[in-house]
């Protein structure tokens, strides 16, 4: 549709995009390529009626406040749901060979690489970014072209996709001789991806958290005197003051000058990043703007991204303070504001309910056609009032959520609050390809992952020390965190596989992140860190020259083997190494070589 969000302004289809290339008959459409080979049927489409419900809310709200895992969270506890009109679910259904791989579908948790003969729930959650865009290895690509929830299933020689609320059916194929063909087309279609600054492919340090400008400050002058290369340091949560989560004006106890925070750190050569949130405490005067001129989703805290005027509103909160100030770069975390129902419990729910529950719970909040895009509308109001404000200057986003055609606001997007374990780096690699093969430039991850303790409690970060609840999500294998040499393995493994992502950053909780903290000079780990955060450097024309092939000629810097050796059929089950651009590939190490779990020194006095 003409009016579609996820196409680009830009493109311009040729004939109404009615060619050669596709052919009806027997409610039947066939694709295929240009030497006239079908390579794709659609065999069935249906549009089944269904009811949708809007909250409403009798009376005054009640609202709670609950501490969650991603952040404090108010909602409406006496909302109830009447009846808004009719809508549809959506179903397509096409046929496919039995010998194809089918990959894609953006970045999940479990490290599934070729959909064939799988289903994955395309929804919107930490640790989840839904992509519904579909690529085989017949050299065609499916986008829907929808931004609501989805269903992906396949089965022998047919898949099908379940849309679960939509106003009509609408999708692109893609057909091209090879992978890096139909990634191109995909991308002209929704969007060229802007060039990042030469400094966000730099090594960026972060942790959760810096408590104040003298931490941050601190910090940076240490990478300078142990001769450390550092472009970029963040600040997490909690800039704010108590109580107020999600204002975007610095608490001036702990952040009395910001103008001249920056100053002192760009003086030092390093950036200054900056965490906010769309969902805001109601006592914040941020809140309470957006609450006044009915700028809030409703039944809830959280400002309204889908509006304009919203979007408009939230940056001009943004810049009072820190832009102003000038600093570098934003982190957008918790882009997809409604996950908290999922996040809680000792066990991880069934995939299936874990879908239905953060559905459910979005659907009190937003509309029911756009459940999967919040991120994306968020991006694209931090995009273009940046672009806006300071044309000069180019935009640099860490999102934890975006969406397809997210690449054209600048979206850096992150895999989430994963946990440190050596099955999850193994999985981490294959979700970045696969993110990748979904058409999605810009990826990267918490090198060392963010959470370390197991059942540890009082290890917990996060202000979590005094919560004693096993929760399923709070999952690594190091207690003690960097005091364990097992986790000091695993970091410098994590970080040696970082240093050849699209972006490099150490980020966590639980336990210190900088290099210093994993051993004296001289020692392995320490020197492993410093050698691979500098080799990153020795790397950076490279790196920087494929943004530019990135931006410019629309490719992907993480490419999948598929890319390059599409002839050799072993590589359709290769997920755990990749080419880093087209000269370098990556084998990341991913199982322990010297120490295991719980390796914690004895001190001297203890040794005999």
């Amino acid at each position: 549709p003409a009016s579609s969000a996820l196409i680009s302004e830009s493109f311009k289809p040729q004939n109404q995009l009615v060619t050669a290339r596709h052919s009806s008959s027997d409610n039947c459409i066939s694709f295929k390529n240009k030497h006239g080979d079908v390579v794709l049927r659609e065999t069935y489409r249906s549009l089944t009626e269904k009811e949708v419900y809007r909250y409403i809310i009798d009376g005054e709200p009640i609202i709670k406040r609950k501490q969650t895992a991603n952040g404090e969270v108010e909602y409406i506890e006496n909302a109830r749901e009447e009846p808004a009109g009719t809508s549809y679910e959506g179903r397509i259904v096409f046929s496919i060979t039995e010998n194809e791989g089918l990959y894609g579908l953006g970045q999940h948790e479990d490290g599934v690489y070729n959909y064939y003969g799988r289903t994955e729930y395309l929804y919107q959650n930490n640790m989840k970014i839904s992509i519904p865009f579909i690529l085989s290895t017949r050299n065609y690509g499916i986008l829907l072209d929808t931004e609501s929830a989805v269903i992906f299933d396949s089965k022998q020689g047919e898949i099908t996709f379940t849309i679960d609320t939509t106003r009509e059916i609408s999708y692109y194929v893609i057909t091209g001789g090879s992978l890096d063909e139909i990634i191109r087309d995909l991308r002209l279609l929704t969007g060229s991806s802007p060039m990042l600054p030469r400094w966000a492919f730099g090594y960026i340090q972060s942790k959760e958290r810096y408590h104040s400008s003298e931490e941050l400050v601190d910090t940076v002058r240490r990478f300078r005197q142990c001769g450390i290369p550092i472009d970029c340091i963040v600040q997490d949560w909690l800039s704010w003051g108590d109580g107020l989560w999600g204002e975007k004006r610095a608490d001036k106890t702990r952040f009395p000058d910001l103008k001249g925070l920056v100053d002192t750190l760009h003086d030092q050569n390093t950036k200054l990043m900056v965490s906010i949130w769309p969902n805001m405490a109601k006592e914040s005067s941020n809140c309470s703007e957006m609450n006044e001129k009915g700028m809030l989703l409703p039944n809830s805290t959280t400002y309204d991204a889908f509006s304009e005027e919203a979007r408009d509103v939230y940056w001009k909160q943004c810049e009072e303070e820190w832009f102003s100030a000038g600093i570098d770069a934003w982190w957008c975390d918790n882009a997809e504001p409604f996950s908290d129902a999922d996040w809680n419990g000792e066990t991880r729910r069934p995939e299936e309910a874990r879908y239905q529950l953060i559905v459910d719970e979005s659907k009190k909040s937003m509309d029911w056609t756009r459940l999967n895009s919040y991120g994306l509308y968020h991006s694209r109001g931090i995009y273009e009032n940046w672009r806006r404000s300071n044309h000069e200057k180019r935009v640099v986003n860490l999102t934890r959520s975006s969406y397809i055609s997210g690449q054209r606001y600048g979206a850096i997007a992150w895999s989430g609050d994963i946990s440190a374990k050596w099955s999850v780096l193994r999985k981490q690699i294959t979700e970045g390809i696969k993110f990748s093969m979904s058409g999605m430039p810009y990826w990267t991850l918490d090198i060392g992952a963010f959470f370390t303790v197991k059942d540890k409690w009082e290890n917990r970060g996060c202000n979590s020390s005094g919560n004693t609840n096993r929760l399923w999500f709070w999952d690594g294998d190091f207690n003690d965190g960097v005091k364990d040499l097992g986790y000091r393995e695993l970091y410098v493994r994590w970080l040696q596989y970082g240093t050849f992502l699209p972006v490099f950053r150490s980020h966590g909780t639980d336990t210190p992140r900088e290099p210093w903290n994993f051993g004296e000079p001289g020692s392995i780990f320490y020197e492993s860190i410093v050698k691979f955060i500098k080799l990153r450097y020795q790397l950076m024309p490279y790196i920087y020259s494929m943004g530019a092939e990135a931006c410019r000629n629309h490719t992907v810097m993480i490419r999948s083997l598929l890319f390059d050796f599409a002839k050799d059929d072993k590589v359709r089950e290769i997920s755990d190494c990749y080419m880093f651009g087209k000269s370098l590939l990556v084998c990341p190490v991913t199982e322990p070589m010297y120490y295991e779990v719980n390796s914690i020194p004895l001190p001297e006095t203890e040794k005999t």
